[in-house]
Order: structure tokens, then C-alpha cells, then sequence
């Protein structure tokens, strides 16, 4: 057994039936040129076929100590692939939508502890001859990054590669000398050291990063529609825009490609919330993941941490709010850059997943403003063409995880010229979800006004 570390364990206590804590993307696929009825039979066949399954794709809780559970992990030497990859269709007429569907439904699932946790469906069925594949991994053993690197990893820049690549293939990156080959004696003073490290770093953020320096403290933002109780049901939206036009914007306004798109996306939750008569006064604040994961770390576990930033949907001015924006996460990414990795992910810590918590605590989910209104992640992808056995890479969206009192989530990634959006909201408490993409669409137009394009 290998002891799971503190961040890692987090995300396992705190789900629930209504807080499924898995990550997830869906990608679409065009099959290549003269492809036949054949081909997606061939290639889940052939990916079903790929035995050789690394660590991370073999692990899940197990029960120590006369049966408690979330201290360390157990890995499978037999891993049911019959189980893990499976095959579905889509329902006439096959469009996005009926595809949106089943994605909502498959991502309001929990994973079962007893297997390893991830599971990956091949879905057939699109009216345009494209088909979809939607993979799923609890987030105690990845986080957006290493999901992202692992997915990606198993597809090739090369239209004319058929080689069949699965992620859990695929050796992680980093130190060839993995966790798993560690002794026993070497996982325990890791693990301990970890845990001492995170708790001293916690206290520390009180004297460094929370006190002496001007970060958007938790508990200031306003609530709203989006920050109550949610329930297990989820509803999926995804779209894709031009990287293009947000580094056009970025130029003429010299921001960040984030900065942008927190622009946009604040943007579009003003029209939103107005649309729904429950736009607040004061601004909505965002929860910001922030990558620390180096080119050393293997995929796998969590190694991230976060920032709040105010996204100033209480000014009419698109270019203000950008401006705003960009001071916010510029100073704000500049008191987390002086902390050491350890603090920073503490820091990451205690602002993410203080909502869980409290919402888990008679009462006083409710009795304390939200932490932040709104969680907005952009995972860095990659900028070229990918394949699948031929079949090129179309869309890569991100789906993500809802807590109690933070009923949307908005991720994205980068996938060859275009930035894919996956919104992930609790099915009743965020009604017509999808209007958010139109409304997207709109705060992208104003910001290209607003910067002379």
C-alpha cells in the first residue's frame, strides 16, 4: 500500500452523492478520409487491447487498520478493462446536444472506490460522422494538468500514425523511479514529512501571504444564485472560440490570454445574472486555479494552487473591467509567486476547498458569505493537431467539479488553434446553463469594440 498524501485525501473526504469529485474531458473526433462502419470498432477494440496499465490507472482506497479507508492506496495487478472502457450511442438525431446529454448524465456519477478510479466512454452516434470520447478521473489522483497530459499524451501529432495509444499506457513523466517502487519505510517519511510541511505552511499563511500582502480575502464575495446547496445532478455545456481573437484582444490591451478570458467569462455572468434578475451589487470574485506542476513532477496527484480575483461585473465598461481584472491577478499573482511551493499549495488549500467544508457544517454554510462566486480554470493544452488513430482531434473540453455553494464551474483548455470551454453546473440550481455560451459569445464582441478590433 502507498499512503495517500493530505491534499490528495481531501478530495476524497469531502465527496458525496451530491459532490461527485471527479475530472473529466470530452473530446471529439473526425474520422480520417474513407474511414468505414468499421473504423470506431476497430479502434476501441484496439484501445480495449492495451493491457499494460500504469499506477496511476491501478490505484484506489483501501481499507487500513480494520477497515478505515482514504489513509493509503491499493493497487489492482488486474485491472478490468471490460469495465473501465466502455461503448455507447447516441440517440437519433445525434447531435451535440443528445451528446451534451449523456455527458451531463455521466458526469453526475460517482466512481466506484472499489475499482481504480477512472473510467473512459466511446460514444458513436453523431449525425456528422464524428464520434466522442468522454474520460473520467477522480481528482485524488490527478489534477486538470497531469488529466490533460495524460489524455493528450496518448495521441499523436501524425494523421497518418495509426498506432493505437491509451493513457493508462503511458509512463507518467518525471522521475522514472515512481512512488510505487518505493519502500515502505521511504512512502511513510514522505508522507509525514508532506503533512508536517503543509500544516506549518498553513499556519505561516496567516503571517505572510493572508496578512502582510493584498490578496482578495475569502469570505468577501457577494452571494448569488450560483453560491447555495447543490444537488448530484449536473448539466454540461461545451464550445470552442478562436485563440485568435482573445490574443488579438490580449495585444491591443496588453494583457494575458488569461486576463481575457476572465474578461470574457465575467462578462458573460453579468449577462447572465441580469438575465436572471440576480445580478449583486458588488463584484463576483473567482477562484483562479494556478498551475506549479514543473517538467520534473510525474503526472498525477495535485500540484496546484489558487488566487481570487475580482472580476468587476459591477462595471458597465468592458475595458474597465478587463483593466480591473488585470490588476488583480497580476498583484495577486505576484505575493503567490514569493511563497515557497509548499505554502502555495496550502494556500490553494484552504481557498478551494473552504466552501466543501463549511457547506458540510450545520449551519454555517449558509451563515458566512461565499469564499468566491465562480470557479474559472484555463489548463494550458496543446497548440498543434492531434490524432487518434487518424482521426483528428476537433474539440478537447474540460468538465470539472461543482461543491456545495459553487454551483459553476468553467474550465478550458487549448487545443490546436482554439480555446475549448467546458461549463459543468448543478442541474437545479443553474437553469439554462447553455444560454452562458451565447452570452460568452457577446462579452468576446464587446471586448474586441472595447480595444479598437
Amino acid at each position: 500500500m502507498q499512503l495517500i498524501s493530505p491534499l490528495d485525501s481531501t478530495f476524497l473526504l469531502a465527496e458525496s452523492r451530491e459532490h461527485p469529485l471527479h475530472v473529466a474531458a470530452l473530446q471529439l473526433f473526425t474520422p480520417p478520409e474513407g474511414a468505414g462502419p468499421e473504423f470506431l470498432q476497430d479502434t476501441y477494440e484496439a484501445m480495449r487491447a492495451s493491457h499494460e496499465v500504469t499506477a496511476a490507472f491501478r490505484k484506489h482506497p483501501a481499507r487500513a487498520f480494520g477497515g478505515i479507508t482514504n489513509l493509503a492506496w491499493t493497487f489492482d495487478d488486474d485491472v478490468d478493462l471490460d469495465y473501465h472502457v466502455r461503448r455507447s450511442g447516441l440517440p437519433t438525431p445525434g447531435r451535440v446536444r443528445e451528446l451534451l446529454e449523456l455527458t451531463s448524465r455521466l458526469h453526475g456519477t460517482l466512481l466506484d472506490r472499489h475499482k481504480p478510479l477512472w473510467e473512459m466512454h466511446v460514444i458513436e452516434g453523431l449525425k456528422d460522422r464524428r464520434f466522442a470520447i468522454y474520460t473520467k478521473m477522480h481528482h485524488a489522483i490527478v489534477d486538470g494538468v497531469s488529466a490533460l497530459n495524460l489524455l493528450q499524451g496518448s495521441l499523436s501529432s501524425e494523421p497518418d500514425d495509426h498506432r493505437i495509444q491509451t493513457a493508462w499506457a503511458l509512463q507518467p513523466r518525471g522521475s522514472a523511479r515512481s512512488a510505487t517502487h518505493l519502500s515502505r519505510r521511504e512512502k511513510l517519511t514522505t508522507t509525514m514529512q508532506s503533512a508536517a510541511r503543509y500544516a506549518s505552511s498553513t499556519a505561516a499563511l496567516g503571517r505572510s501571504a493572508l496578512v502582510e500582502q493584498q490578496l482578495n480575502l475569502p469570505f468577501r464575495a457577494p452571494r448569488t444564485m450560483l453560491n447555495v446547496p447543490i444537488g448530484g445532478a449536473r448539466r454540461c455545456a461545451a464550445q470552442s472560440w478562436s485563440l485568435d481573437r482573445i490574443r488579438d484582444i490580449k495585444s491591443a490591451a496588453g494583457a494575458t490570454v488569461n486576463d481575457v478570458v476572465l474578461a470574457m467569462c465575467a462578462g458573460a455572468l453579468r449577462s447572465y445574472l441580469t438575465e436572471q434578475n440576480a445580478m449583486p451589487d458588488a463584484p463576483l470574485i473567482a477562484m483562479v486555479p494556478v498551475n506549479l506542476r514543473t517538467e520534473n513532477d510525474p503526472d498525477g496527484g495535485n500540484v496546484a494552487s489558487a488566487v481570487l480575483c475580482n472580476l468587476a461585473t459591477n462595471l458597465d465598461d468592458p475595458a474597465q473591467r478587463l483593466a480591473t481584472i488585470q490588476s488583480s491577478m497580476r498583484d495577486n499573482k505576484a505575493v503567490l509567486s514569493q511563497l515557497p511551493r509548499t505554502q502555495a499549495i496550502a494556500l490553494g488549500l484552504s481557498t478551494t476547498l473552504a466552501p466543501t467544508l463549511l457547506g458540510n457544517l450545520p449551519g454555517l454554510g449558509t451563515a458566512t458569505p461565499p469564499s468566491f462566486n465562480v470557479c474559472i480554470s484555463n489548463v494550458p493544452g496543446i497548440r498543434h493537431p492531434l490524432y487518434r488513430n487518424g482521426a483528428r482531434l476537433d474539440g478537447n473540453y474540460p468538465m470539472s467539479i461543482v461543491v456545495d455553494g459553487q454551483a459553476l464551474n468553467i474550465t478550458l483548455a487549448t487545443s490546436a488553434d482554439s480555446l475549448d470551454f467546458g461549463l459543468v453546473g448543478c442541474r437545479r440550481a443553474v437553469p439554462h446553463l447553455q444560454r452562458l455560451l451565447g452570452h460568452l459569445e457577446v462579452s468576446l464582441k464587446e471586448l474586441e469594440c472595447a480595444v479598437g478590433l
